[in-house]
């Protein structure tokens, strides 16, 4: 933390300081083109600080200063005796703009969250809109001590500072040292840290750093001179990383695909099947990159994101034309056991794309493509367990088996917890791979999905698997930290995520592909949604995820994450006589899926909805309609009864 701010001072020394000694320092560490608008911003906030701190001499001051998670600045933060206020101007402002207050409001939440010398601290967002006359102030409660924004004018924020600092005198004063260099355990989302590390923030800026949470840079750094010494030695490589839901493997897979620093031949493209997510970060790059770069075109913008970040479909598509070597030497292919097996990548090859008697499963295909390379090439494999959710799909078998018929001469790392069933999915046997070698530091121990519990996935795989009693346990654990409500009542689900989410804390409705009888409640799961713009638009946006109108599903929301979640729940996954059961709705009626695989994938769906929260959710269940025999009430009782069992 100790180079966190631009500008950093006692307000004794601020005060002293002219202005323009105090922009020259700010300017020294400023990396964007400097333009007159900003500079007068600069001096404007100075000036109004001076005139206001005048009879306030104690405390201490930082100009730019940069909050956890996300790299982002805020304009000013001023700790006096023991509160800490986030100061954000807009200056020229004739207006106070909603959006302006979320966004001084998710400042403060960031910093009470990840920086662990403000979790206990009274922390105050105050916007200050110039140029706007403000009649009454009005000072609202807080939430574990972060405060609900206020906005006040240049010549009002004397007197703010001061009711806030008279209101709370009975905390200890904070040591600014101390503070200053506590640390600090940013859990960004993966859009968050996909820009961050677009805009070439090193992974170590956007992750966690205590001791207690796995650091990814270890498996960063493992996988970077697996790639270098591939490279020097000439050799074909493959590596398989896993690790818990939520904890980073997509992460470690973008920061080698943006890695800007690394020698050319060494960069890499992430390739993904999931197509949300690969529409997802792309626009989210693209709109980081514009707002960063204000001269750049939003369509350049999008060809620039996507030479990094690829749909794996279109990139087999293209090679299948196309016999030559790829023009990347490492590729990175996200959820790489949900290739398809021979009998379906046959199907699909010959009835969509003319091929003819093609005879090969999508790994031994996606393997043969890089091995196209005459010298050395790198495959990234990530490993996601209990994430199948779609037919057809190989699991890791498709790639040991290919390896140990095709491409012997292809060196193997893979994480020492690849074949345990909760990571992989299923067994997966290695034995026949003379040249595969475990590398513990391959594998992703916790989650950082919700920085609130680790345990989430946890708790999850033993709900999805009938263990009540240690999901519950788990839960006991965590319920403090991580809200989970349950009810029969849509409305009093949607009122308790609104009030539950704060700033721009994203919220959405997420429910089963499977769930089509939820139509009666006004969940449509077939209708077709921007993932672009259910994830990235704003709050007052009604295609947004916020406006929980928009129900995303297993499809639209794997790999991503949401802050808080409405899980509706339907009639397909059902808990009868201490049992789950499998359901299917085709035509009119229900029918039961016989097939375990059929079932796992269901499984897999609820349990992909289950472990997308980030700090908290509410679970929705229909009462049903004996009057309807698609969705009797009996339909949802038993699961009702065990959910609230667990989370009691």
């Amino acid at each position: 933390m100790t180079n966190r701010a631009y500008y950093s001072a006692s307000v004794v020394e601020f005060l002293a300081h002219s202005a323009e000694e105090i922009i020259g320092r700010i300017t020294q560490f400023h990396t964007q083109d400097l333009v007159i608008q900003q500079t007068q911003a600069w001096l404007r906030q100075i000036q109004i600080l001076q005139s206001n701190l005048q009879d306030i001499k104690t405390g201490h001051l930082f100009f730019e200063f940069q909050i956890p998670r996300m790299g982002r600045r805020a304009d000013v933060v001023l700790i006096v005796q023991n509160c800490i206020f986030i100061l954000e101007f807009k200056v020229g402002a004739k207006l106070i703009q909603a959006h302006d207050m979320r966004q001084v409001h998710g400042y403060a939440l960031d910093l009470h969250h990840f920086h662990e010398g403000s979790h206990n601290e009274i922390i105050v967002p105050i916007l200050i809109p110039t140029d706007v006359k403000i009649q009454d102030i009005t000072i609202l409660g807080h939430i574990d001590c972060v405060y609900d924004p206020v906005a006040c004018s240049a010549n009002q924020l004397n007197k703010v500072l001061k009711d806030f600092i008279s209101e709370n005198t009975s905390n200890a004063q904070i040591d600014i040292y101390r503070w200053l260099n506590s640390p600090y355990k940013p859990t960004p989302t993966i859009i968050e840290a996909a820009q961050a590390l677009y805009a070439n923030h090193e992974i170590s800026d956007i992750s966690r750093n205590d001791a207690g949470a796995e650091n990814l840079s270890l498996t960063s750094k493992a996988l970077e001179e697996i790639i270098h010494n591939a490279r020097l030695q000439r050799r074909k490589t493959i590596c398989f990383v896993t690790g818990v839901p939520g904890a980073g493997k997509t992460l470690v897979g973008l920061n080698i695909a943006t890695n800007a620093g690394v020698e050319k031949e060494e960069q890499a493209v992430f390739l993904s099947g999931n197509g949300p997510l690969v529409e997802v970060l792309n626009e989210a790059l693209a709109r980081d990159s514009v707002t960063r770069q204000t001269h750049k075109s939003k369509a350049s913008a999008l060809r620039a994101a996507s030479a990094s970040i690829q749909n794996i479909h279109k990139f087999r598509d293209e090679y299948i034309k196309d016999t030559s070597a790829p023009i990347e030497h490492v590729v990175i292919f996200d959820e790489a056991q949900r290739a398809w097996d021979q009998e379906n990548t046959s199907k699909f090859m010959n009835s969509k794309r003319g091929q003819k008697g093609f005879a090969q499963s999508e790994p031994e295909f996606l393997i043969s493509v890089m091995d196209r390379h005459q010298d050395w090439c790198v495959i990234i494999a990530l490993i996601g367990g209990g994430q199948e959710i779609n037919t057809g799909e190989a699991g890791l078998q498709g790639w040991a088996d290919a390896l140990a018929k095709q491409f012997i001469h292809w060196d193997v790392f893979y994480s020492d917890k690849l074949t345990q069933v909760e990571y992989a999915g299923r067994d997966v046997n290695f034995s026949n791979v003379a040249t595969a070698k475990p590398v513990p530091s391959l594998h992703l121990a916790t989650s950082m999905r919700s920085f609130r519990a680790e345990k989430l996935s946890h708790m999850v795989h033993h709900l999805i698997h009938n263990n009540p009693h240690a999901a519950a346990e788990i839960f006991q654990n965590l319920r403090d930290k991580f809200p989970i409500f349950v009810t029969r009542d849509l409305q009093a689900a949607k009122a308790w995520i609104k009030q539950h989410a704060r700033a721009n804390e994203t919220k959405g409705m997420i429910a089963s592909s499977g769930a089509v009888r939820l139509k009666p409640e006004g969940i449509f799961v077939k209708n077709r949604l921007s993932a672009a713009d259910w994830f990235l638009n704003d709050q007052d946006d009604v295609r947004s995820c916020h406006y929980l109108e928009d129900v995303a599903t297993e499809f639209d929301i794997q790999g991503l994450e949401l802050d808080w979640c409405l899980v509706a729940w339907d009639a397909d996954y059902r808990y009868v006589n201490g049992q789950f059961e499998h359901w299917r709705f085709t035509g009119t009626t229900w029918k039961r899926r016989q097939q375990a695989e059929q079932q796992r994938y269901l499984e897999n769906a609820y349990r992909v909805l289950l472990t997308r929260a980030r700090q908290g959710m509410v679970i929705y269940i229909p009462d049903g309609d004996d009057f309807d025999s698609t969705r009797k009430k009996e339909f949802y009782t038993g699961i009702q009864n065990y959910l609230e069992f667990i989370f009691a």
